[in-house]
């Protein structure tokens, strides 16, 4: 059986807790902090602009060799300005449950996302996760710091 997963990232932005809460709990705005290389696009017809739990997003992802993967996930827990949560119901993973928290502090908010995944095919997933998928998953993840700071500006 394959293992479970986990990454963290935890980034400082400058600016107010409406402003952040707004923009990453729009749906819409995910293409926006996601590296154009994935092919990522929401695909959903009803998935709507305001966030609540139940919430079911489509997407089309293509992760390797521009292969598209069809991708479900439900926001499953929402706690509006402090977290919310989206697990995968269908696709390219065993089990993704993503964790986004955000928290007041001096001078704006702290993010913080916690990423516990597993791959598919026992060993041959653990050995995909070694050699790209945990390295491609990081990228993401620099991406949309990046982009976050080009969004709100860098925290001083």
């Amino acid at each position: 059986m394959s293992k479970v997963y986990s990454i963290k990232t935890v980034q400082q932005i400058p600016a107010d807790i409406d402003a952040v809460w707004e923009f990453f709990s729009n749906p819409a705005n995910l293409k926006d902090i996601t590296p154009s290389s994935l092919g990522f696009n929401i695909i959903s017809k009803h998935h709507g602009t305001v966030m609540y739990p139940g919430q079911i997003i489509e997407y089309k992802v293509s992760p390797l060799l521009g292969i598209p993967l069809y991708w479900m996930t439900e926001i499953t827990h929402v706690q509006p300005k402090q977290f919310f949560v989206d697990e995968q119901r269908y696709g390219p993973y065993s089990m993704w449950h993503h964790q986004h928290h955000f928290k007041l502090i001096d001078g704006g908010v702290e993010m913080t996302d916690i990423v516990h995944y597993k791959i598919p095919f026992w060993i041959l997933g653990d050995i995909a996760n070694t050699l790209f998928v945990k390295q491609q998953l990081q990228q993401i993840f620099d991406f949309r710091f990046k982009a976050c700071e080009a969004k709100f500006g860098q925290w001083k």
